[in-house]
């Protein structure tokens, strides 16, 4: 977890594999590589995913980043050719062919997905990561809702806090993607009762409300100008409150994502007018910056940067900066 520092010499940045060093590391070493021995290529992905164990959580991240960095690479089929029948292969597979395929918003051959997670979880029943794919592919091929359910039951059924099946089921149920508003708040109703307050997953509400405040802005007009006040809501304001005083504190979260997660508060609460109460939060990212969600309003770094600003300046003023 990150060390607090009011330090900011730093220029913010983009880290991936956010503050996962062994992950860093990996993709500093395949970086410098560019493929000059697949072999080797292969070796240094297996080995990092392998020493995950049964760490769910920090499995899920190490795939994602990994299959994000390697997608154009060819690193995934040439292990699953050598691998048929190693588990890792298989996931790691799937993944960078999810991955591809939400940027192009299309899965290049949705059968071999398929087969790639069914054979995976075969091989390791007990790893919810081949669900938590099938999951993103039903977003992608738009599965019937009953279809998802099962899918969803699957994934929590062996990690029940799992965050990035939390991820895909809101993006599923999301009206940017065919579901709808009504759709996010009652998946939201039904799992807020139940999640502990420092699960992995337990970010979800504030996601899904950071979600629908970017839809507004972008629908322009009144809607835009009064998104702000979705933070003024009860239960939204309430988990808002607990989300910056709880946080932050070091050993809160344990999980891989926890950066990410800090991301999307920092922004949430200057959104909500609360800049001054996103200082802290600022403080523990340490320039870690992710693409989302400073990217739905122009380069993520510089409006990092930005909303870093209105906090230091609420700070000193003691209020929060709108």
């Amino acid at each position: 977890m990150p060390l607090f520092s009011s330090r900011t010499a730093k220029r913010p940045r983009i880290v991936p594999a956010l503050d996962d060093a062994v992950l860093a590391r990996v993709l500093r070493q395949l970086s410098k590589r560019g493929g000059e021995s697949r072999a080797l290529d292969i070796a240094l992905v297996s080995s990092v995913l392998e020493e995950t164990g049964d760490d769910w959580d920090l499995r899920n991240h190490r795939v994602s980043v990994l299959a994000e960095a390697t997608a154009g690479t060819g690193i995934s089929s040439a292990w699953v050719d050598r691998e048929p029948d190693s588990a890792d292969a298989l996931v790691f597979h799937s993944r960078v062919a999810l991955a591809r395929g939400l940027h192009e918003r299309h899965l290049r051959d949705v059968r071999q997905v398929v087969e790639d997670c069914r054979r995976a979880s075969e091989l390791s029943p007990a790893d919810p990561l081949p669900w938590v794919t099938l999951l993103g592919v039903a977003r992608i091929e738009r599965y019937a809702q009953a279809d998802v359910n099962a899918i969803w039951r699957e994934a929590t059924g062996r990690d029940r806090w799992h965050r990035e099946a939390y991820v895909q089921m809101l993006a599923y149920l999301s009206p940017e993607e065919g579901g709808s508003s009504a759709a996010v708040l009652d998946f939201i109703d039904v799992v807020r009762a139940h999640i502990p307050a420092n699960a992995p997953c337990a970010p979800i509400e504030l996601t899904a409300a950071v979600r629908q405040y970017q839809g507004l802005l972008a629908q322009g007009g009144v809607r835009a100008m009064t998104a702000g006040q979705l933070w003024d809501t009860g239960q939204l304001a309430a988990a808002l409150e607990q989300a910056a005083a709880l946080w932050p504190k070091p050993g809160f979260f344990q999980h891989a994502a926890l950066l990410a997660d800090l991301n999307m508060l920092a922004y949430a609460l200057c959104a909500a007018g609360r800049a001054a109460d996103a200082h802290p939060v600022f403080q523990a990212l340490q320039n870690t910056v992710t693409p989302w969600p400073w990217n739905a309003e122009g380069d993520p770094v510089q409006v990092f940067e930005q909303y870093r600003a209105k906090a230091e300046r609420g700070r000193q003023g003691g209020v929060g900066t709108p």
